[in-house]
């Protein structure tokens, strides 16, 4: 993967609020076009830099670059989308560990608590019958009570659910941002 297609540049509503995360280059499209500035972080000052200023500034040691006919131009890590205020706000992904986050690592049927590996996900109503792999239809179960349900429905296997399921409030983007590349000027963002 070349760093041009990397996701590393984190985007700040006009609030300087994370919203988001781009590859270097839709943020150098972005701040060519004037829909965002860079930030210029340097040791204790933060400042905004527009793209004819950014072109122009000197790369330093600890900067990311890439090469233009023109010479070489520093990737931003931080961009400001100027006209931007919102912060969205989304659903964590439908998975294993967001259905056991969700249940609070406890059994649905029993409300015993679980390791991760002592329990698995139950399909309320059973694939065989109809049922989906959805928020409302997914649990967290002990194992042995999920392979003694099996494909049954709750009543014919004598089960309870001890709460309805639910798809989990959305959330601001924000929480969904990861400094996996461990990007310092990051950190005073997220």
């Amino acid at each position: 993967m070349t760093l041009l297609t990397k996701s590393i540049v984190l985007v700040l509503n006009r609030n300087w609020q994370a919203i988001n995360v781009r590859t270097p280059a839709d943020a150098f499209c972005q701040l060519a076009t004037n829909v965002a500035t860079a930030l210029d972080v340097d040791g204790g000052s933060i400042r905004p830099v527009t793209w004819d200023e950014w072109i122009r500034l000197p790369i330093r040691e600890q900067d990311q670059s890439v090469r233009t006919v023109r010479g070489a131009i520093r990737v931003p890590t931080i961009i400001v989308a100027v006209n931007y205020t919102r912060v969205p706000k989304r659903r964590p992904r439908l998975s294993t560990r967001t259905i056991r986050e969700r249940d609070g690592n406890r059994c649905q049927y029993t409300g015993r608590v679980l390791a991760p590996d002592e329990g698995s996900l139950d399909h309320v109503v059973p694939r065989s019958r109809g049922g989906r792999d959805s928020w409302e239809n997914l649990v967290w179960s002990a194992k042995e009570v999920n392979q003694r349900k099996a494909d049954r429905l709750l009543h014919e296997a004598g089960l309870k659910l001890l709460s309805a399921p639910r798809a989990p409030k959305e959330l601001p983007a924000t929480a969904f941002i990861r400094n996996s590349h461990s990007i310092p000027e990051w950190d005073l963002f997220l």
